[in-house]
Formats: C-alpha cells, sequence, structure tokens
C-alpha cells in the first residue's frame, strides 16, 4: 500500500544550490512536540513550531494524517509567556550541520557534577534546547524559544555525525564522531564533557539512549554495534551480525527492542539485553551474501527509527523508497518513493513521519491501528523488566515468549 502523504516543506534553492551543500542529514522533533528542526544544508538550520506546520498543511489542501489540535506546545510560565510561545527560526551555525537533537530539563535530575555551586546557566523546567553537531567537530547549544547560541562544545576533532539527549531530563548529551569516540557531556554542568568512550575501531555514526537511560547503542564503520552501561560508562556487549558499516539505530519505545540500519541493505531489530537478531528486514532481494554485501550500494539503508506504538518501524534505503515495516511481519506493510533520502525520524506523537532530502522535508502518515491488550501489557512489562528477569517469571512458555518478542 502507498503511504499517505501530509505534507512538505521546501527549502528554497537557487540554480546552483542544488548539486552541492544541499544534504539535509539531520532532522528532529521536540520531546513535547513543540518544534521541528532539519538541516537545510549550507550551514542552515529551521526551526518551525510543528502545529504550525500541520496547521499549514491543512490550509492548503494537503490531506493531514495527524491530529494537529492533539499536538502538546511547550508549558508557560506566567512570567515569560511570550518568551516560551513557540515561533520560527532560521539559525546560522557557521558551519556544515550533520546532527540535531532536543533536549528538555526535569529540574528533579541533578547534575553528576560534584561542585554544583557556581554555574554560568541554570537551565529550568521550561527550558528547550537544540544541539546542533558540525563538520569541524564542535557542538552548539541554541535556546529553541529565542534561537540564541548558549554554549559552543569543543573537543572533538572530527565530524559530530549523531547527537541524542537521555530522555530522563537530565540534560546529559552523547555526541558520535568520525574520531572514533563518543563523548559525554553534561549540560547541567555548563557543558563539561564528564566522559570518552572509546571502543569503536573507525568512524561512529550514530547513538541512541534506551527510553529508561540506562543503555547507549552506538553504531559505525567496520560493522560495529555497542551497547553501553552509562551508569559506569562501561561497554556491556557487542552485537555482531552486520556485514557493513552500520549507520543508524533506534531503541523501541519500551526498551525490549533495538532497530539497526546498515550499508549491507538490512534492518535488523535485537534483543539488546541478550543481543539475539529477532527480525531481519531485507531491502534487496535476493539478499547479497556477506562477501558482495558492500556492492549492492543503490539499496543501501540510510535511516531507521521505531513508532511510538511498538509496533511499526520505517527505513529509508537509498532504492529512493520509504518503507514502514510491523515488526510481526516479513514485508512492508506501506511504501512512498523519495529519492535521495538521508534522514528520517516519526513525529513525537507517532502519527507522521519526517524524512530529508536535498534540504527539504517530506511527511508522510504513518500505519495506524488499534494496539491489542496484549501488546499493551507485553509494552508495560517491558518497560520495567529486561529479557533475563522476563525469562524467570514462572508463567507458560508461550507467554515468555510473546513478552521477549519470539512470536
Amino acid at each position: 500500500a502507498r503511504s499517505r502523504t501530509v505534507g512538505e516543506l521546501l527549502a528554497p534553492t537557487s540554480p546552483f544550490d542544488k548539486k552541492c551543500g544541499r544534504e539535509n542529514w539531520t532532522v528532529a522533533f521536540a520531546p513535547d512536540g513543540s518544534y521541528l528542526a532539519w538541516s537545510q544544508g549550507h550551514r542552515i538550520v529551521k526551526l518551525v513550531p510543528w502545529a504550525q506546520c500541520l496547521n499549514n498543511f491543512l490550509l492548503h489542501g494537503t490531506k493531514n494524517g495527524a491530529n494537529a489540535a492533539g499536538t502538546r506546545l511547550p508549558r508557560q510560565s506566567s512570567e515569560g509567556s511570550q518568551k516560551n510561545k513557540p515561533c520560527e527560526h532560521v539559525i546560522d551555525c557557521g558551519d556544515i550541520v550533520w546532527s540535531l537533537a532536543f533536549g528538555s530539563s526535569v529540574p528533579e535530575k541533578q547534575s553528576r557534577c560534584v561542585n554544583i555551586e557556581w554555574h554560568r546557566f541554570k537551565f529550568g523546567q521550561d527550558q528547550l534546547l537544540l544541539a546542533t553537531g558540525l563538520n569541524n567537530g564542535r557542538i552548539k547549544i541554541w535556546d529553541a524559544y529565542t534561537g540564541k547560541l548558549l554554549l559552543n562544545l569543543m573537543d572533538h576533532t572530527e565530524v559530530v555525525r549523531d547527537l541524542t539527549f537521555a530522555p530522563d531530563g537530565s540534560l546529559i548529551l552523547v555526541s558520535a564522531s568520525r574520531d572514533k569516540t563518543l563523548r559525554v557531556w553534561d549540560l547541567k554542568d555548563d557543558g563539561n564533557m564528564m566522559k570518552v568512550l572509546r571502543g569503536h575501531p573507525n568512524w561512529v555514526y550514530g547513538c541512541a539512549f534506551s527510553p529508561d537511560s540506562s543503555i547507549l547503542c552506538s553504531v559505525g564503520a567496520s560493522k560495529a554495534v555497542f551497547l553501553w552501561d552509562m551508569d559506569k560508562y562501561s561497554m556491556l556487549r557487542k552485537l555482531e551480525g552486520h556485514h557493513n558499516d552500520v549507520v543508524a539505530c533506534e531503541f523501541s519505545p519500551d526498551g525490549a527492542l533495538l532497530a539497526t540500519a546498515s550499508y549491507d541493505t538490512r534492518v535488523y531489530v535485537w534483543d539488546p539485553h541478550i543481543g539475539v537478531i529477532l527480525r531481519e528486514f531485507g531491502h534487496l532481494f535476493p539478499p547479497p551474501t556477506p562477501i558482495f554485501a558492500g556492492g549492492a550500494n543503490d539499496r543501501w539503508v540510510r535511516s531507521v527509527c521505531f513508532s511510538h506504538d511498538g509496533l511499526h518501524v520505517a527505513s529509508l534505503a537509498d532504492d529512493k523508497m520509504v518503507r514502514f515495516w510491523r515488526i510481526d511481519e516479513e514485508y512492508p506493510v506501506q511504501v512512498a518513493p523519495l529519492n535521495n533520502g538521508l534522514c528520517s525520524t516519526f513525529s513525537t506523537d507517532g502519527s507522521v513521519l519526517a524524512a530529508g532530502q536535498d534540504g527539504s522535508l517530506y511527511f508522510w502518515a504513518t500505519p495506524s491501528q488499534v494496539s491489542s491488550l496484549q501488546h499493551l501489557c507485553r509494552m508495560a512489562i517491558r518497560r520495567v523488566m529486561p529479557t533475563s528477569q522476563v525469562k524467570n517469571l514462572p508463567i507458560p512458555g508461550k507467554v515468555v515468549e510473546f513478552l521477549c518478542y519470539q512470536i
């Protein structure tokens, strides 16, 4: 089935812009659904209120697959209601933008820094930060409401290829770089770099936190998929199975599954707790053998992301297709055409998939269905129980297999 188009946001282009420098490497939604940000190429990041986007799609007659009224806006304090009202910003980052991430603060989550007597910034609950990873190795932190530069983090020596904030509101930021390292920053401690995670033998392409912020996944060249314990900053395990560079990763909403995308033309869905591949979604048939895994570059998978219902995965490949998969089915349930797509992500409420191409964004309605009671119960249990604990429960074997996503 063809996915239903929701709308598009086209970047202004000059004739000389079309071939070089217009790559859209990253797109992100704010955790509260208030903002959408993407790289338009040529150092520019565009920040727009997401509710405004949906309203514009409706006004211009594009079929809308999302509920605009249900989009949550940030909490507005009585003192600065104007400050927190979402408005559009165009940010010049000073260099090519490779990665974006939104972060919001929870006051109860204190900085891990021992000395907290004085800080230049006191990020409160009404703060929304945008981190941008640049070609020169710098990470710039911006206030999403005002578009002002707050911090300039300098430690990487190569391109900052991906960024991710811990979902727990601690404002812990992890950056993945072509300098073969991951770096952990504490923005509640004025952007102090807390730790360097080493282990990747080559470029690091992407990183993602588990929903409870306890595990970090990082992927990169040389077929590497690493899992890190973020309490001890130590490596948990290395996942082996891909036959080429792994370029994207994301955890399911309950943390029970991990999806990884690779240039070997496959998306794998893992049980990250035991390192087992549960599903394989192929983008080339028949699948290439390991020795030729790098030869089918017209089928390279560029991006993968999990929908908020925990049942659907979206992938973006070089064969000019966007695919929506159900985790329990072998073939895509919906597809859509997209040339030169490089990045994708689901909206905060999961109703829309945004994908970037040549500085512009395209939106599709995601497959919608009512989750079964069994699946909702499974997600509730798996949010708090890793696979090892589930397997020790005194319940029938078939129920254990279902809870472990093995059936």
